[in-house]
């Protein structure tokens, strides 16, 4: 009985230690935001601000022409719902097809789709670019929307959470004369929610926090995501650390919010293997 005491203290102290870790750099950006940068810049670290302001999130809010943040955000969050939208129609119709419909094929393209996850992403830009700029899609919102609606991982997910369905239900709505489509909506989406969570969570928060593609899709100011913006403003302030963590944190607030309010369904669907048993 000591031995869990003590093995159930350590492992608190621990979980303290690297909560404190997280908390303490979010806690700090949270209230500097309120801070004028004499207080940032003084020698004297503080975390609550000698004199509270609240100019930093008018000024890159309101009263920023050359960088947007408002514009920003909007943009960001058009692309993340778009694509978290077409992620789940589409990932839930391929993980019916791979799971429950019987073609030739279907195995190996399966398969081969598991194999293009080998390849970094990385890989794929300046294909995916020129590929973008053929169409005509640079500085408009399908060039991040699109090319990441397809992922295989979350094909993938889906495909194995439906495995564990079983197909004895499929028979017995044929049997009352439902078709493929009637069996995949009424049958199967109700009892794929929790895999869709996750994926509808990965693919918004992915979307959200996108660097890399949007920054090389987007040149127009006034059509970039929040994400990259947000290096356009920490130049334009090079030394104004305020406003740089004030545009950080509204970055972080959508991606906060979803959490908050989701996290009872995002821990309820990390166990895949609670989908229905036969």
């Amino acid at each position: 009985m000591g031995k869990k005491r003590v093995t159930k203290f350590v492992s608190l102290i621990f979980l303290l230690f690297m909560a404190i870790i997280w908390i303490v750099p979010l806690l700090y950006t949270v209230t500097s935001s309120f801070k004028s940068e004499d207080d940032i810049q003084s020698s004297a670290f503080t975390i609550l601000p000698i004199h509270w302001v609240i100019g930093n999130y008018q000024d890159v809010l309101f009263e920023n022409t050359s960088a947007p943040v408002a514009k920003w955000f909007m943009n960001s969050l058009i692309i993340s719902v778009s694509q978290t939208v077409l992620v789940l129609a589409i990932v839930s119709l391929a993980g019916f097809g791979y799971s429950r419909m019987k073609f030739k094929g279907r195995n190996a393209i399966f398969l081969f789709l598991m194999a293009t996850m080998m390849f970094p992403a990385v890989v794929n830009l300046i294909p995916l670019y020129k590929i973008i700029d053929s169409l005509g899609w640079v500085n408009n919102y399908l060039a991040a929307i699109v090319p990441g609606t397809a992922g295989v991982f979350n094909i993938f997910l889906v495909r194995q959470f439906m495995q564990g369905i079983p197909k004895d239900f499929d028979e017995s709505a044929r049997v009352d004369g439902a078709s493929d489509f009637q069996i995949f909506s009424k049958l199967i989406l109700p009892l794929i929610r929790p895999v869709l969570t996750v994926v509808a969570l990965f693919t918004f928060t992915a979307s959200w926090n996108d660097f890399l593609w949007p920054s090389i899709v987007f040149n127009d100011v006034e059509k970039m995501p929040i994400t990259p913006g947000l290096q356009l403003l920490q130049g334009m302030y090079a030394l104004d650390v305020a406003h740089a963590l004030t545009g950080a944190l509204v970055a972080i607030v959508p991606t906060f919010i979803l959490y908050l309010f989701t996290q009872k369904y995002f821990m309820e669907s990390l166990s895949l293997s609670s989908g229905v048993k036969g």
